[in-house]
């Protein structure tokens, strides 16, 4: 195994305080910059469906360590979860998230992402396009009922919806 100089912790986020001028935020641009030019390298040299699964990969990581850091309802009820789940998401300008379904008894639900940081605005295409949130979903979903996921996008702003469905499912 090859030495690794970024195997992921929050120091790599470093000190946000130290961009005195400009402060946390950035525009939308930027970021669908960088993950367009990730997406881009990585098709190139693994192809389309190696860089979705890197890309979902690296969100369920993301995920993970979001809800580490972000979400304190790991002891408190799915309801409770979720409230706090939409108001983080939707503090940090990640999404606008909604439950359309739950039966957590056999552990499948429905989610969708309104105006979703990685796809709303783009024109339209003819395939989902959030591998990545595919990810991230699971693992925030997992990391709260410590049981792996596996989420699909079933609808994308990218496919006409103009929002971004997914199912979960505990595998």
């Amino acid at each position: 195994m090859p030495e690794r100089l970024y195997s992921f912790n929050w120091d790599l986020i470093g000190n946000i305080g130290a961009r005195e001028h400009l402060g946390p935020h950035t525009r939308v641009e930027v970021y669908r910059l960088m993950q367009f030019c990730f997406r881009d390298i990585l098709e190139k040299h693994y192809g389309t469906k190696q860089a979705d699964a890197l890309f979902s990969e690296a969100g369920e990581l993301a995920g993970v360590h979001f809800y580490n850091q972000f979400l304190s309802s790991k002891e408190m009820d799915f309801n409770a979860f979720v409230m706090e789940a939409q108001q983080v998401l939707s503090e940090l300008g990640i999404g606008i998230l909604r439950v359309e379904e739950a039966n957590l008894e056999q552990g499948k639900l429905v989610l969708t992402v309104d105006e979703d940081l990685d796809c709303s605005g783009l024109p339209e295409m003819d395939h989902e396009f959030c591998a990545y949130d595919e990810g991230f979903l699971a693992g925030v979903l997992g990391s709260y009922v410590k049981r792996k996921f596996r989420v699909k996008e079933i609808d994308c702003w990218c496919t006409g919806a103009r929002t971004c469905r997914f199912t979960a499912e505990i595998i």
